[in-house]
């Protein structure tokens, strides 16, 4: 199967969006490999925008939340309401229930609410009063923070930001893109006229065909050593856990179809290390002291392990 349809839902946000162009890979990666995204970044820069663009190019329904800190698990999920007309009670569709779900400032909840998404994001349902949904499919999560605003904030625990395959910063645009933004939406909000080139049926027979990319057992050699490099650093207090290994041969998968490839190489698994890795990685409190990132510790940790010869 050709995945040619996922450039052209690329190129289609980019009528909209300026720029981005290794942030829209990375979160069409994340869609074709049925994981989530954390965008952090500062307020601004387009991350609402790229969302809705998204949603708008595969034709699927978009939710967006303002995460508060009286934000409750129910207003995410949904809930009972008593319905005197029939003498029963009826469930009341939350957000989450789209396609495309934009957590805004996610870190600004508490995280009783938080965790509310941690099912809807590992198994792609919500439990209500004991009963079960399903959620819409493909369902792709896509969580904002501002790591500058720290005040007031709860950070997300570990096993949440683990349950992320990617962690995507956006970053400024050039003086020329910025001159570009002014010009796109001086008269018009290009947003409104963007139109569907893909069905979501089409992003679920896609999903399904990444997952027969071949990885090679080499290549799975060469991702289980990345991920254990990180357990026994000296830098860490903790290292990647085995879901990021399976997050980094599906996010490999991915961008090998990306790039018009049935097998992973090397290279494919070398570039997605610091999207996938960092943000799970927990440093020693001396590391942080002394200004050590995790992106330096984890190109360093990359450096050292042994890249396997062949295709892949």
């Amino acid at each position: 199967m050709s995945f040619e349809p996922c450039r052209e839902i690329m190129q289609n946000i980019s009528t909209v969006v300026v720029g981005k162009a290794r942030a829209l890979e990375l979160l069409i990666v994340a869609l074709l490999s049925e994981g989530h995204v954390l965008l952090e970044d500062v307020p601004g820069v387009g991350k609402t925008l790229l969302a809705k663009s998204l949603a708008g190019s595969i034709g699927g329904s978009f939710q967006r939340v303002q995460f508060t800190p009286d934000l409750l698990p129910s207003d995410i999920t949904g809930f009972n309401v008593y319905d005197q007309r029939i003498n029963q009670f009826t469930f009341q569709p939350g957000p989450v229930m789209a396609n495309v779900f934009l957590a805004d400032e996610i870190n600004r909840t508490i995280p009783r609410t938080q965790a509310s998404l941690l099912e809807s994001m590992e198994e792609g349902q919500v439990t209500v009063d004991g009963t079960t949904m399903l959620l819409p499919r493909p369902f792709f999560v896509i969580a904002t923070q501002n790591p500058i605003e720290l005040e007031g904030t709860f950070p997300l625990p570990e096993a949440q930001m683990d349950r992320f395959l990617l962690r995507v910063e956006l970053g400024y645009p050039s003086r020329e893109e910025e001159r570009l933004i002014l010009e796109r939406f001086q008269e018009k909000d290009p947003l409104n006229d963007l139109q569907a080139v893909i069905t979501p049926e089409e992003v679920l027979k896609m999903q399904r065909e990444r997952r027969n990319i071949r990885v090679s057992t080499d290549i799975k050699e060469y991702i289980v050593a990345i991920v254990e490099a990180t357990r026994q650093s000296r830098f860490l207090r903790f290292g990647a856990s085995p879901r990021c290994s399976l997050h980094l041969m599906r996010a490999a998968q991915a961008y090998a179809a990306l790039a018009g490839r049935q097998y992973v190489l090397p290279d494919d698994v070398k570039f997605l290390t610091g999207p996938v890795l960092t943000h799970r990685l927990i440093l020693r409190n001396e590391e942080k002291i002394r200004g050590i990132t995790a992106q330096k510790i984890m190109e360093e940790l990359v450096a050292g392990v042994v890249i396997p010869g062949g295709e892949g």
